[in-house]
């Protein structure tokens, strides 16, 4: 229910129009965190979802949100390279950076490299002439690679890290991490002043998707922030950038932005559009759509044993929307071999390979993002497994 007293300022555009649309009590607070036992998975930090929207700008956050919670060390991973269709679709992200956009002899940050795998796309390709720097707390592996043109630091990036002149800034999927957008942006731009040319690129998941297509799980404690293509438009304007193009990628769901720094204080485009609509109307659907999730789950079972297939955000917020004391669901599929053997945050859900699925006697799994839907029933039918994929 839409409450009307939520006060305070919008952390883009600064404005007091917010209205606080969805509320959940005592979710995880991670969703990529490994953990070796599942009594320890059970009893991950918790914290609020508070979600507020600026009717202003349609920027929308967690008003609880709390950064001392979380802790993004190498047990953190959410790696998604082990997919195949993923693995692609980044290659092509590479080509389009280096060959359309000319992203070439040229040195590139990227900040919140993960465990590096982009990054080396773009610079292992030694016709390309780049070089770069990753920077991530969750990192392993070597400290330099490609005979040092492609260096990481397992840290924030910060303004410690000004030292390191970027020709070219790449962010993917860190801005919706962090409650003060505006903090990490401006650091960009300062550390950006003087390098030429001075291009940024930044990937982060489209709200409007999420809030349009009534996806429950998509809204979790990892994102504290998050954008439409109008309102992240605002935030890189209100840090000083002049944005150059927004687009959707990834099936819509996520917004690709490219920006370079603007010489002259842009005026803010503050254009909500449906955002605030939307919001609403996400608002008074979300406990009818989490029954008729969970009715369907049950239906499922009655049938035979059933999976979810994927580990990642979405996964691990379906199961602890639907299923938190394990009664419905079997064990949970991913990819990522390094997450085999690992039990789900919050619930405890074992983490399996799809080829053990036989093993326990699962004849469903539940697809959490139809854009591996084709990979997935190619790997089954190669491995001669009869399951069905249902997508919710």
């Amino acid at each position: 229910m839409i409450d009307n007293k939520a006060k305070s300022l919008c952390p883009i555009c600064g404005c007091r129009s917010l209205i606080h649309f969805l509320s959940r009590k005592q979710v995880p607070v991670h969703q990529n965190l490994l953990f070796d036992e599942q009594e320890s998975a059970t009893k991950i930090a918790r914290g609020d979802l508070e979600l507020i929207i600026c009717e202003a700008c349609g920027f929308i956050f967690n008003q609880a949100f709390d950064p001392s919670k979380l802790s993004y060390g190498e047990a953190y991973d959410n790696t998604q390279t082990w997919s195949p269709a993923f693995d692609e679709y980044l290659d092509g992200l590479t080509q389009y950076l280096m060959f359309e956009k000319s992203i070439q002899n040229c040195r590139v940050v990227e900040v919140g490299c993960g465990k590096g795998q982009f990054l080396k796309k773009l610079i292992g390709n030694e016709k390309a002439g780049n070089s770069g720097y990753g920077f991530d707390p969750s990192y392993t592996g070597p400290a330099s690679e490609f005979n040092g043109r492609l260096q990481f630091r397992k840290c924030y990036y910060g303004p410690e890290c000004a030292d390191i002149v970027a020709d070219v800034v790449i962010c993917r999927h860190v801005i919706e991490h962090i409650p003060e957008p505006l903090s990490l942006l401006r650091t960009i731009r300062q550390t950006m002043t003087g390098a030429s040319p001075s291009r940024i690129f930044f990937e982060t998941p489209c709200v409007e998707w999420i809030l349009r297509n009534q996806v429950i799980w998509d809204f979790f404690y990892e994102h504290c922030s998050y954008f439409s293509a109008a309102s992240l438009t605002t935030a890189f304007e209100a840090a000083g950038f002049r944005v150059e193009k927004v687009h959707h990628s990834f099936g819509d769901q996520y917004l690709w932005l490219e920006a370079g720094i603007s010489i002259e204080r842009p005026t803010l485009t503050k254009q909500p559009g449906s955002i605030p609509l939307f919001a609403r109307q996400f608002a008074i659907a979300e406990g009818e759509v989490g029954k008729v999730f969970q009715e369907k789950v049950e239906n499922l079972v009655a049938r035979g044993r059933i999976a979810l297939w994927g580990a990642g955000a979405k996964g691990v917020t379906f199961a602890n929307l639907v299923d938190p004391e394990r009664k419905w669901i079997t064990c949970v599929v991913d990819l990522n071999p390094q997450k085999h053997g690992h039990y789900l945050p919050g619930t405890g859900h074992q983490i399996v390979d799809y080829r053990e699925l036989a093993d326990y006697g699962v004849t469903a799994a539940i697809l959490m993002n139809p854009n591996y839907r084709e990979e997935n029933l190619a790997l089954l039918q190669q491995a001669n497994l009869h399951i069905d994929l249902i997508a919710l």
